[in-house]
């Protein structure tokens, strides 16, 4: 179960908004083996597509010498899908390679009648995604 805050959740879906229609990306760190998401890093799809999110290697290499620095890992690992449900692709199950973190996908398109959007939760390991709960506190 990934259990987040209001805040932070509301930070996803506000970048997700914010890049549509393009996806957006981005991270959120927590202390290392805490499984607590905690520092909320949005980042820049260097793709610049609605269909497909690419973190900077730049980029990307800054955020992991910034969180080893920290003593921090990846948490969670966010982006967004513009046109489709929020699930993962086969491309985002190919490019996950974060076994420890939660896989967050926000919809912008309503796919299920429920709102303007989804917000939901995968582990994805050696291939295998599972979806899991979703528990949103006002803090840890």
């Amino acid at each position: 179960m990934l259990t987040i805050t209001q805040a932070l959740h509301d930070q996803i879906v506000a970048h997700a908004r914010k890049d549509h229609p393009d996806e957006a990306c981005g991270v959120v760190a927590g202390p290392a083996g805490s499984d607590r998401p905690e520092r909320f890093i949005p980042m820049l799809n260097a793709a610049m597509s609605p269909t497909f999110y690419e973190f900077d290697s730049g980029d990307l290499l800054k955020l992991y010498r910034d969180m080893d620095d920290r003593d921090e890992e990846p948490v969670v690992v966010y982006h967004s899908h513009t046109a489709t449900e929020a699930y993962p692709s086969r491309t985002d199950i190919s490019y996950a390679n974060e076994p420890g973190a939660h896989y967050v996908l926000v919809s912008t398109a309503d796919t299920d009648g429920l709102g303007d959007f989804q917000f939901r939760s995968f582990r994805i390991v050696d291939g295998e995604v599972s979806e899991e709960e979703v528990r949103i506190v006002e803090a840890y």
